[in-house]
């Protein structure tokens, strides 16, 4: 299945690192696991089924990311679907943000800024991102004195990624089909 470093699918990388980090949290002190507990659950989530979307609505997100994502049946399920694939980190990243972006206090601004920048941005965060080292460079700036827009262009670059590449994934996958049925 998995032979060679370089022949290793995107995939196998990812579950690799994710056994990597909760393997370095463990082998932390008691009290210092404490900063990387996770807030997502691990069990997939079951989309509410009283909201769930007609096959027209659903079959409107085979070309629209956004509405995708707009729709908590539909983010849900797309959450679902990533992590099953062992990738959900650009979708978590992706709300992440949006709740940041609402954020009226700027303690509390400051507070989940870290947290996304070390959750996501920074070098082997437990879920790092996959964005060009400019777009890091910008977000870091951008956090010294963080705004509702700190985290932009990161996310612009994460959406952009997702909608050429996992939407159409799983616009193919089983979970979609049982949508549009």
């Amino acid at each position: 299945m998995c032979k060679g470093l370089a022949a290793l699918p995107h995939t196998c990388l990812e579950r690799a690192k994710e056994i990597k980090t909760k393997l370095g949290t463990l082998l932390q002190k008691p009290d210092a696991t404490i900063d990387f507990i996770i807030p997502y659950p691990e069990k997939p989530e079951k989309p509410p089924k009283a909201q769930k979307p007609s096959p027209e609505e659903a079959l409107q997100w085979r070309d629209s990311l956004e509405k995708l994502l707009q729709n908590p049946y539909g983010l849900t399920s797309f959450r679902s679907f990533l992590r099953s694939e062992f990738s959900e980190e650009n979708a978590e990243f992706w709300v992440a943000c949006e709740d940041y972006k609402k954020t009226k206090s700027p303690v509390k601004m400051a507070e989940k800024a870290k947290k996304i920048y070390e959750e996501f941005i920074q070098t082997e965060a437990p879920k790092e991102v996959n964005i060009d080292h400019f777009t890091k460079a910008v977000t870091m700036k951008n956090l010294v004195e963080p705004s509702p827009t700190s985290f932009d262009m990161a996310q612009k670059r994460i959406f952009a990624l997702m909608e050429k590449d996992s939407l159409p994934r799983f616009v193919r996958s089983e979970f979609y089909h049982e949508l549009i049925k």
